[in-house]
């Protein structure tokens, strides 16, 4: 079990890592160890170089191992909350929202507008309401993250050695592939497979996250490839994004001329309202697809219908006037 920081203004304090938080990156580690404290305060002691790891100074996305010591500064730490309570009918969806499960892994369909995680004004997230729903569950960690208004597959590790084996997938290439669906603004050229472009991630005075294509940003690929056309309204694409950056997909479609519908941040809100219109009322960006190999060697294939409402919101596009045309792989259109 994690150690949790007492209340109260502290002096530095020194945590060991154990075998449990093995491969945990350094925010995640202190997010459980600073129940209380703001995800932004936590970002902004690592990035100020004010936590030390073995005497050292490490970036956000470092990995703890057994036995580092991780040197905390001095923080005042409120008084950790209550869990909200699950309602039954969130239970009910997440039950029901589940793909594939055994004894190491869960695959669930997230819903859009669940937060992956609590913090930042959200008091309940998809963890924190399955650790409640499957309270004879010990170990339940988010693998990787969804944005908010982002739907789909979303793998949970049931087993601190799962977690592990899938994060070291994570970062190998062709161990896992995940494959996104996104409508997108206006008609997009079956010529475009590929947005190369590097993301930096910048920060708002209003304390807003947001990502640009910037020359000194971190290297980037996104592929592409047409489904369906809605006329020059709107193209149906998957998105299979080669590295993990946050926002990747949502501002590749951006830099490409194509902003993802329902995009509060990076979209066209004129075209937002009109689609709102049609029964699209979110961020139209669902996580289709998972593909990975389980730790025994078997290949493992999960797939996540779209919500009714996306399906509803397509076909009235569809009788708008929009063609509606299905583009076979290698067309020139």
């Amino acid at each position: 079990m994690s150690k949790n920081i007492a209340a109260a203004p502290v002096s530095v304090q020194f945590v060991e890592v154990t075998e449990d938080q093995d491969g945990q990156r350094i925010d995640n580690f202190l997010r459980t160890a600073l129940k209380g404290v703001p995800k932004s305060m936590i970002y902004r002691i690592v990035r100020k170089g004010e936590l030390r790891v073995n005497k050292k100074r490490v970036k956000p996305d470092y990995r703890v191992k057994p036995g580092d010591l991780v040197r905390i500064p001095p923080i005042r730490v409120s008084a950790p909350r209550e869990d909200v309570p699950v309602k039954q009918g969130l239970a009910d969806v997440l039950e029901a929202a589940v793909l594939y499960e055994d004894k190491d892994l869960i695959i669930i369909n997230k819903p859009s507008g669940l937060a992956v995680h609590g913090g930042s004004g959200v008091s309940l997230g998809l963890i924190e309401a399955l650790r409640q729903i499957r309270p004879e569950q010990r170990f339940l960690e988010l693998v990787h993250r969804l944005d908010r208004d982002t739907s789909g597959c979303i793998m949970v590790a049931k087993k601190r050695s799962m977690l592990k084996f899938l994060h070291e997938g994570l970062r190998q290439k062709g161990r896992i592939t995940k494959i996104y669906q996104a409508l997108v603004v206006g008609r997009w050229s079956t010529r475009t497979h590929q947005v190369d472009a590097p993301l930096n991630k910048n920060e708002l005075k209003s304390g807003e996250r947001i990502v640009r294509v910037q020359p000194e940003g971190k290297p980037s690929i996104t592929l592409f490839r047409v489904l369906r056309r809605f006329g020059m309204t709107a193209t149906l694409v998957e998105a299979q994004p080669v590295t993990g950056r946050t926002h990747q997909i949502r501002v590749h479609a951006q830099f490409a001329g194509h902003p993802i519908i329902g995009d509060e941040k990076y979209g066209v809100d004129e075209l937002n309202r009109e689609m709102k219109t049609l029964g699209i009322r979110r961020l139209f960006l669902h996580a289709a697809q998972l593909r990975l190999t389980l730790p025994n060697g078997e290949r493992l294939r999960v797939e996540a219908p779209l919500e009714p409402q996306l399906l509803e919101g397509l076909a009235r596009l569809e009788e708008t006037g929009s063609d509606g045309v299905h583009v076979q792989e290698g067309s020139n259109e």
